[in-house]
């Protein structure tokens, strides 16, 4: 018999979608007359990566970084792997690095210091939701949808060993 998991709704979809087109905006003003590159972090944040970019006004360039920490796991391992890299020279380019969660920071430090070596004009992170409780990062996350409680979360791309990334909404875990 398998398990079920229980959720609880934490973010609704109407409240996604407004909190994305306010990214946007800001970013649409932030980067007018520009060609930035956005790097989208697989799997979590294809979702509001694609989201985020059909709201911007500007041409952008996207490549993806892929990483594994977690596994079929609920708690990162510590060890961080990279699993795809980039296909795009990023050297004098302004980047935007798209996140769905910044959990334990530990994946957004690693990403952070493989995209700097890359020399870019500026780097920026976008994060969807952002864990509160974590240890302060050695950079700002410019581009914030929310802070969300220290649980385990689904939905809107975020998965459970690949289930629920489909949720249109974002939910808590519960056994």
């Amino acid at each position: 018999m398998t398990r079920v998991e229980k959720l609880e709704l934490l973010i609704d979809r109407k409240n996604i979608n407004k909190r994305v087109k306010e990214i946007a905006a800001e970013i649409n003003d932030n980067y007018k007359g520009k060609f930035p590159v956005f790097i989208g972090i697989l799997n979590g944040a294809f979702i509001f990566l694609s989201d985020l970019v059909r709201e911007l006004k500007l041409n952008v360039e996207i490549d993806f970084l892929k990483l594994e920490s977690y596994g079929n796991n609920k708690y990162t391992s510590g060890d961080i792997r990279l699993l795809k890299d980039l296909n795009i020279p990023l050297a004098g380019r302004d980047v935007v690095v798209v996140e769905d969660i910044i959990d334990s920071g530990l994946s957004i430090k690693y990403i952070h210091e493989l995209v700097s070596r890359h020399t870019p004009n500026s780097l920026e992170i976008a994060a969807f939701l952002y864990k509160k409780g974590i240890d302060k990062l050695e950079f700002d996350i410019k581009y914030l949808g929310f802070k969300v409680p220290n649980k385990f979360l689904v939905g809107y791309g975020l998965d459970f060993a690949q289930k629920y990334r489909n949720l249109k909404s974002i939910y808590v875990l519960k056994n």
